[in-house]
């Protein structure tokens, strides 16, 4: 089990307090606010016993309300690029906020990262709760959502659940941005990945999909043995990965990705009941962030694997189905594994 507490982290513009949430266990320690339902910090040991922050983002409240690259984040309505922020149902288009080159991400202009969730203490976890309107952002139907961090041991879980008044599409995911040596450290290069995906999706020059649903094998997004990121990027992908990995989409949970951290011991390990995970080295970070501590996160800093839903989906008749109707639930939840080798 863990110990759950619970302080204040700030002040909204508004007057509202945003209120910071402790998950401790034996072996892990995070923090979570009802702000975006952000995590902010999360400790975990190396094999000398050391611990280490492992997850970027902010000392402050303000760096979070500022323009940021969605440190820790739950997004939605919908993670990830829909393709010209336009999408049909049943015979009516929707046009999006555009907030990404010509597409929509993320959820729009203000997204679920930027709401002050509704929250709950649990034995081992904390619940957060929010309601979207019907329209907000672009999007039909009142949405209710439910996200839960549970601390069970070395195993961090997240629930996803949504029901919807309208069909609409939900797409949910967390945008932590992790480096196992620790926030501060310039780059990932020492990181072995695996991804557990027979085939990935080929973009455009705007990240979106083109449809297609390719094989890994022979290609250099094949990850299904680990590879060393400095190398493999260096080598086979100089601009680093920003793409979507087709998992077996199972309500069982099934084996997403595993990254290991030599130098430290550190092993992650990720299972999902998602049809997809979209694995990111940080791309665009750029070294201005002043995150924890005053460091600085260049590029390929950090990566995020954000498991979810086939990007542009709903718009891709091949692609996993997009839409929550009414009478359904969207029930996802990914567990994140941490050990040491």
């Amino acid at each position: 089990m863990a110990e759950v507490s619970r302080d204040v982290f700030g002040t909204l513009p508004d007057g509202r307090l945003v209120h910071r949430f402790t998950l401790r266990s034996d072996s892990v320690k995070l923090s979570v606010l009802s702000f975006g339902g952000i995590i902010t910090s999360l400790e975990t040991g190396d094999r000398r016993g050391g611990l280490a922050d492992i997850v970027l983002g902010f000392d402050h409240l303000q760096g979070y309300i500022n323009k940021h690259p969605y440190f820790g984040a739950v997004i939605g309505r919908v993670a990830n690029r829909i393709a010209e922020g336009k999408f049909s149902i049943d015979g009516k288009e929707y046009q999006l906020p555009i907030n990404n080159g010509p597409n929509s991400i993320h959820g729009g202009l203000k997204g679920f990262d930027k709401v002050l969730w509704t929250s709950e203490i649990l034995s081992n976890g904390v619940r957060f709760s929010m309601t979207s309107a019907d329209g907000e952002e672009g999007y039909p139907g009142e949405l209710k959502v439910c996200v839960t961090y549970s601390l069970d041991g070395a195993v961090l879980s997240i629930n996803y659940k949504a029901q919807t008044t309208e069909t609409t599409p939900v797409n949910l995911t967390n945008h932590s941005y992790f480096n196992l040596a620790g926030h501060g450290f310039p780059n990932i290069y020492d990181h072995e990945v695996s991804i557990e995906a027979k085939n990935y999706l080929p973009v455009d020059k705007t990240s979106i999909p083109t449809g297609e649903i390719a094989a890994v094998e022979n290609t250099s997004f094949d990850l299904r043995n680990p590879v060393v990121l400095g190398d493999h990027i260096a080598n086979k992908l100089p601009g680093g990965f920003d793409h979507n990995f087709c998992l077996n989409s199972s309500k069982q949970p099934s084996p997403c990705a595993r990254v290991y951290h030599q130098p430290s011991g550190r092993l992650l390990e990720i299972e999902t009941t998602q049809p997809g995970v979209q694995f990111y080295t940080a791309n665009f970070l750029d070294g201005n962030l002043k995150g924890k501590g005053g460091a600085v996160y260049p590029k390929h800093s950090a990566f995020c694997l954000e498991t979810q839903n086939w990007p542009d989906a709903v718009n891709k008749a091949n692609f996993p189905d997009a839409l929550l109707r009414p009478g359904e639930e969207y029930d996802h939840t990914t567990w994140f594994k941490f050990s040491v080798l």
